[in-house]
């Protein structure tokens, strides 16, 4: 591994680190539409109605809760929204608890905002069959939202599986997130180069403990550039020389990303002074296994 060409090994850097259910939470979604299908299923009612307002009032004044669901007709996930015309505005309330609305003024407010925004239409003209089935497309398209969150552990749940296929095993021979004074205090090891004597706590997204070494890994994928990708280049470059003067110690980067073709300078002066530094390729080609002893 000592004599790899960096060009060559950042050519097999990807696009993207997508898995198969980083796209829909389809788990997710179901479970939301579970918890409103009496209530969406009532609201059936109203599709088709030819007298839509009045039968409407009827039902929220006998079945109140159905009131909840709206906000997420409009894919709004919250329980108020405030609405503004020509005659004025109001915040319309969606989670009454055990007080709902119960006079003449509410059931004209609630049927006019259904009016106004387009859901009485929604609903009159047999725009859409069944509201189950509509939510469930409106919660499919607000959980695409998260994949944010979903794509920032991607790398970590990667490199983790990869840890697993070695043979390591959870709590016993490999280690998430553990700071560094919990490494000391577990296998009474020296820390103090990589904290600052101490002043400084760190934390590694995994642990490796094999007999003869402990392996502190972090991990990381960057789709696009930025001014962090040469900040992280080079902290890790100052991590890798620390490490390099504790027995027992190894410091391991699993990165990815094309992010870095615009960082390649500073991610090259990292790939020449540190020996584990590896990406996508090299994990699927067995270089946990190589490596961790």
């Amino acid at each position: 591994m000592a004599n790899r060409d960096f060009s060559t090994w950042l050519s097999g850097f990807r696009d993207s680190i997508a898995d198969y259910g980083y796209y829909i939470d389809f788990e997710k979604v179901h479970r939301n539409v579970d918890g409103i299908k009496v209530e969406l299923n009532i609201l059936n009612s109203l599709i088709g109605s030819k007298n839509i307002k009045e039968n409407f009032k009827s039902l929220i004044k006998k079945y109140p809760e159905t009131l909840k669901c709206i906000p997420l007709l409009l894919a709004v996930r919250a329980n108020e929204i405030y609405c503004q015309d020509e005659n004025g505005g109001y915040m319309y309330q969606f989670d009454f608890g055990k007080y709902p609305p119960n006079s003449h003024v509410y059931y004209e407010r609630y049927a006019y905002f259904m009016e106004h925004t387009g859901l009485f239409d929604l609903l009159e003209n047999h725009i859409i069959n069944n509201l189950v089935d509509y939510v469930t497309g409106v919660e499919t398209g607000l959980d695409s939202n998260g994949r944010k969150n979903r794509g920032g552990h991607l790398m970590e749940d990667l490199v983790e599986n990869f840890i697993k296929k070695a043979g390591f095993v959870k709590d016993k021979t490999y280690f998430k997130e553990m700071y560094i004074h919990q490494i000391t205090a577990k296998w009474d090891i020296d820390l103090s180069a990589i904290s600052n004597q101490g002043k400084m706590e760190k934390r590694f997204d995994f642990v490796v403990k094999t007999p003869a070494m402990i392996y502190g890994i972090e991990t990381n994928f960057y789709g696009s550039g930025g001014s962090k990708l040469n900040e992280t280049a080079r902290s890790y470059k100052t991590l890798a020389l620390e490490t390099d003067t504790i027995d027992g110690f190894t410091f391991v980067w699993f990165t990815d990303g094309k992010g870095w073709t615009s960082a390649r300078n500073n991610l090259e002066e990292t790939f020449d002074v540190m020996e584990h530094i590896y990406n996508i390729k090299d994990l699927e080609s067995g270089i946990i296994t190589e490596v961790f002893r």
